[in-house]
């Protein structure tokens, strides 16, 4: 199974898992990895993130991470919701769960997964600040997490 969705709506990380592996006895691996929005960024204090995607041209995005990743290990299942829409601090922004028989191919899955979306997948992110509203831009961390993939 592999499922993406694009939410306004928190999620609950045991029912997602719980439904992702559900009926699939060759699992013997679940990896997942969840972000939430922090309260500082980059020296100011972050008030509330907004976060916008481009409909349908996002979900086939994060699908075709997914795919690169079904090439490159044997995993039986895979999940990513992400979440759109207004966010406070801790809220919970994107989950990415990874089911496989071994661990450690969950585990590379599933970092891969991650690394992608916070670099290609189109969404655009506005911090309120006490200075304003900001855009955020791609942070090289990410490029330089992506680069190992290559």
């Amino acid at each position: 199974m592999t499922e993406v969705r694009i939410q306004t709506a928190d999620f609950d990380l045991s029912q997602e898992v719980a439904q992702l592996r559900a009926g699939n006895a060759k699992v013997g691996a679940i990896v997942s990895f969840v972000g939430t929005v922090r309260d500082l960024n980059e020296g100011a204090c972050v008030a509330e993130m907004e976060l916008e995607h481009y409909p349908g041209m996002t979900e086939q995005s994060i699908q075709a991470i997914i795919d690169q990743a079904k090439a490159r290990w044997p995993i039986d299942g895979a999940l990513v919701i992400h979440r759109v829409g207004p966010l406070k601090p801790m809220d919970q922004i994107v989950l990415v769960a990874v089911t496989s028989p071994h661990r450690g191919e969950a585990f590379s899955a599933c970092e891969f997964i991650i690394d992608y979306l916070k670099t290609e997948a189109p969404f655009w992110k506005k911090e309120q600040t006490p200075e304003g509203a900001r855009w955020v831009d791609a942070r090289s961390s990410d490029d330089e997490a992506l680069r190992k993939w290559t």
